[in-house]
């Protein structure tokens, strides 16, 4: 069958060829391009039984599902691509719930002229980052639209995991008065990392994307018995959008110290150049912790001994406030509001 099915296809061109409309049209050119790229680079015993939908075996405890598009513009930049950054963003969301991340599905919207060999960089990385991971993609789908109906590629995902009998769920309605903030470390690398590559800007010190999968360290987080009641990865709209998405959710207010928030010097210095504050620029390696106050140093030991957390930081508190607002101490003894952002600081970075 393989050798009657190549006598009617030229080779996929991976140095020199685009995408073209057949490769959407569910004949001959679009098996050749899931079994020659897709499969070959992402494929596993699930992946292989080659149905519409995958058999997974139903592990014991809660299911967390969750689903992200990818829109990254660029879809290169220091650190990364958005194949990684489908990955990594996935894994994540699922993580920060206190689940076990353990299958992926992936949709691939191809736009008509893409080259070949930017779409197998781009699939090389989802493989790279599904095998550093553990968590492979089981399932996906293709489609392609015309040429300047797109930028190039897009890309869903969605994932599952599960959450151990006896486990708490980390939910956004869980903060309480007196628990600490923690973040896993420096924050702003991704925002600033795309908008330098967006704007061709060059800076002293090389700004390089944080994307990163972090369900080896929230295992950790969990392992160490604290009291964790939130953890969420502070990716659109930063730090400051996401602690304001928790507060409102659990019904409190909170309080930042400026001087404990940990940002690179390169990170700073290009955010007051291009007038950006870095509580709201995105990460995609990075993670808030709310804990216990009992439990905040025994935690951060924790995350201090992971790769992925070796610069994590208390930054704040949690107190009782009607109004929900989230404050900041500020390095000169003020206090200013970290309101909601407003509108889209950096359109496209994830």
């Amino acid at each position: 069958m393989m050798a009657a099915r190549r006598a009617y296809v030229r080779p996929l061109d991976f140095a020199r060829g685009c995408v073209e409309m057949a490769h959407g049209g569910g004949g001959r050119a679009m098996a050749q391009l899931i079994e020659d790229l897709f499969a070959r680079r992402l494929g596993n015993a699930y992946l292989g039984q080659g149905n519409d939908a995958a058999v997974l075996p139903m592990p014991a405890g809660r299911l967390v599902l969750t689903t992200d598009a990818h829109v990254v513009s660029p879809l290169f930049f220091p650190g990364g691509n958005i194949g990684c950054l489908a990955v990594h963003g996935t894994i994540n969301d699922v993580a920060v719930m206190g689940a076990r991340p353990l299958y992926l599905a992936a949709s691939f919207i191809l736009e008509e002229g893409f080259a070949l060999g930017d779409l197998v960089r781009v699939v090389d990385a989802m493989a790279v980052a599904t095998r550093e991971a553990g968590v492979p993609v089981v399932t996906g789908d293709t489609k392609v639209v015309e040429k300047g109906m797109g930028d190039g590629v897009y890309i869903t995902t969605s994932g599952v995991g599960v959450v151990a009998e006896g486990d708490e769920l980390w939910a956004g309605d869980r903060a309480r008065p007196g628990d600490q903030i923690l973040v896993s470390g420096t924050i702003g690398e991704h925002g600033m990392a795309i908008m330098a590559q967006r704007e061709s800007i060059g800076f002293a010190g090389p700004i390089v994307s944080d994307t990163a999968a972090l369900h080896g360290l929230t295992a950790e987080m969990r392992g160490s018995g604290a009291a964790i009641r939130v953890v969420r990865d502070p990716t659109r709209g930063g730090v400051a959008t996401t602690l304001n998405e928790i507060a409102r959710q659990s019904g409190v207010g909170m309080m930042l110290y400026e001087r404990s928030l940990p940002v690179l010097p390169e990170v700073a210095a290009a955010c007051e150049f291009l007038g950006f504050d870095p509580l709201y620029v995105a990460n995609e390696g990075k993670l808030l912790a709310i804990v216990a106050a009992a439990d905040a140093e025994r935690l951060l030991a924790v995350m201090h001994a992971h790769p992925l957390g070796r610069r994590a930081a208390v930054i704040g508190s949690v107190h009782d406030d009607a109004h929900h607002f989230v404050q900041m101490t500020t390095a000169f003894g003020g206090r200013r509001i970290v309101d909601w952002l407003s509108g889209e600081q950096l359109p496209r970075i994830c």
